[in-house]
């Protein structure tokens, strides 16, 4: 399956030291009596500890790549969840240290983004925008891990990693809206009961879908009425909540045209196509913002009675912020798709911009087609991270389970199942009621958002849209932009200033 169609599948869905032993046998001069046979099907765990300094301070901690199981209603083994949990070693009460649990999106993909790319002790090192060619690769220590301020659990669902189905189930029951959710929750209730962390203040991380999930999550988790299980807050990076915001589907939805102007303005900037001396890339944002809530807003909504002479002015405008020709303009009847600006900006150059990150460029075999063919941000960053997980897994981590780590299934998000209610609505799913409920329900309850400048799968303005209409209190929600695309933590400076800004709002020092 070409890149692009993959693409435009997750773009409507979204919118990515010593070993612990189990057992051991008896080290004396007599040998010991031969230990039972192991159950082959019985969960799989592997503990190793390591330290790393961050901020000046050295921090022991535990790593452990280990698999949860959840039952049925009749407690029968359903399946089968792997994760990577840190945490943090010393003298204090694990119970009163925050844990969280992060999970990216697709859906159909491991939690290997936010895990080696932003928040994990390990940190793959990549030239930020460049295509990293052939390995080898380097992880090294990462000095903008969450460590200090929260226990951390990578989570894959059924069906990516080392997930998986039980006995008469199917991974395929799992890839669904709510079917997804569901069994992510039963996970965390079964985690947080295994380690002994229901005291423990409480966060989700999404990422993409996973801001989706996470939503979903809330609702699963916080507003079960009778047996809630309380949370503290989540953080939501390339949020999708409403998905209509960041989809020109169903037809006529005008939404998409205002959430990404912005985002093509900041792309435009950064590749040098804007006329004259546009300034800096604030002053550019902030013009593209005002143009786009009003005279642009009201354009679209008129539609087809809109003038001649109003027309030819918003197509002059639209030039000015976003590099494209008026003819190619007024051609696209003011609507520029995001398939269509990808490869229109730098059509004259013969290349092609990333969907995921704006900033990364590439070329088509096709120069005449109207979609990018293949994504050329995706194309540099994937082989990289399958690398260096999959080592990762083997060295440090001391990981068997006898075959590849996959980081992403492309069968789930062409199979993935609609919600079962009214969360789906002509085809956009919006779940930021469960966030305002929350909010409702629980006074300590926080949002924290973070989107990139250059991300056209989940446009910033499209965020803060998004937050705009949430009817979660504004004090209760922390909106931050940040220079890069989809995944800005991969921009050196924006992950180092995120991961202040989250440990500021998890309350550590």
């Amino acid at each position: 399956m070409r890149a692009t169609t993959i693409l435009r599948v997750l773009l409507c869905l979204a919118i990515l030291g010593a070993p612990l032993a189990l057992s051991a046998q008896g080290t004396g001069e007599m040998a010991a009596a031969a230990p039972p046979a192991k159950d082959a099907s019985a969960p799989k765990s592997f503990v190793t500890h390591h330290s790393i300094e961050v901020g000046g301070e050295r921090l022991a901690y535990r790593a452990e790549a280990a698999e949860t199981v959840i039952k049925d209603d009749d407690g029968a083994p359903e399946a089968s969840i792997f994760t990577i949990a840190y945490v943090l070693e010393g003298d204090h009460d694990p119970g009163q240290r925050p844990v969280s649990f992060f999970f990216n999106g697709g859906p159909g993909s491991t939690a290997v983004w936010l895990h080696l790319g932003a928040f994990g002790p390990q940190r793959l090192a990549l030239e930020d925008g460049v295509n990293p060619g052939a390995p080898p690769y380097q992880l090294s220590p990462n000095p903008y891990t969450l460590l200090p301020a929260t226990d951390m659990v990578f989570v894959d669902p059924i069906g990516t990693g080392y997930s998986h189905a039980l006995g008469e189930h199917q991974d395929s029951e799992y890839w669904g809206v709510d079917q997804d959710a569901s069994s992510l929750a039963r996970f965390i209730r079964a985690y947080l009961t295994e380690h002994r962390r229901w005291g423990s203040p409480k966060y989700l991380v999404g990422e993409s879908y996973g801001t989706v999930r996470s939503a979903l999550l809330v609702g699963e988790l916080q507003l079960d009425l009778l047996d809630a299980t309380p949370l503290n807050g989540v953080v939501l990076l390339s949020s999708a909540l409403d998905v209509p915001a960041f989809v020109d589907n169903p037809p006529g939805n005008d939404l998409i045209y205002l959430a990404t102007l912005p985002t093509f303005a900041a792309i435009a900037h950064f590749h040098g196509r804007l006329s004259g001396d546009p300034g800096d890339l604030e002053t550019v944002l902030r013009e593209a913002r005002e143009f786009a809530s009003t005279d642009y807003l009201l354009a679209l909504f008129e539609g087809d009675a809109l003038s001649e002479e109003r027309r030819s002015r918003i197509a002059s405008r639209l030039h000015e912020l976003t590099g494209l020709s008026e003819e190619y303009l007024l051609r696209s009847n003011l609507r520029v798709s995001i398939a269509h600006f990808t490869k229109e900006l730098l059509r004259d150059e013969g290349k092609v911009i990333g969907i995921h990150d704006g900033r990364y460029l590439g070329w088509d075999p096709d120069d005449a087609g109207e979609a990018v063919e293949w994504d050329p941000f995706m194309l540099s960053i994937s082989g990289p991270f399958a690398t260096a997980m999959n080592d990762y897994l083997a060295s440090d981590l001391e990981a068997d389970f006898g075959s590849r780590y996959d980081l992403f299934d492309v069968q789930i998000p062409i199979t993935w199942k609609r919600p079962q209610n009214d969360r789906w609505v002509s085809g956009g799913l919006n779940v930021t009621e469960y966030l305002a409920a929350a909010a409702a329900a629980n006074d300590d309850f926080r949002v924290f958002a973070a989107t990139g400048y250059h991300d056209l799968v989940t446009s910033f303005f499209g965020v803060e849209h998004t937050f705009d209409h949430s009817g979660i209190p504004k004090d209760r929600i922390t909106l931050r932009n940040y220079f890069g695309g989809h995944m800005m933590y991969l921009h050196d400076p924006s992950l180092e200033a995120m991961s202040a800004d989250i440990k500021a709002f998890m309350g550590a020092d």
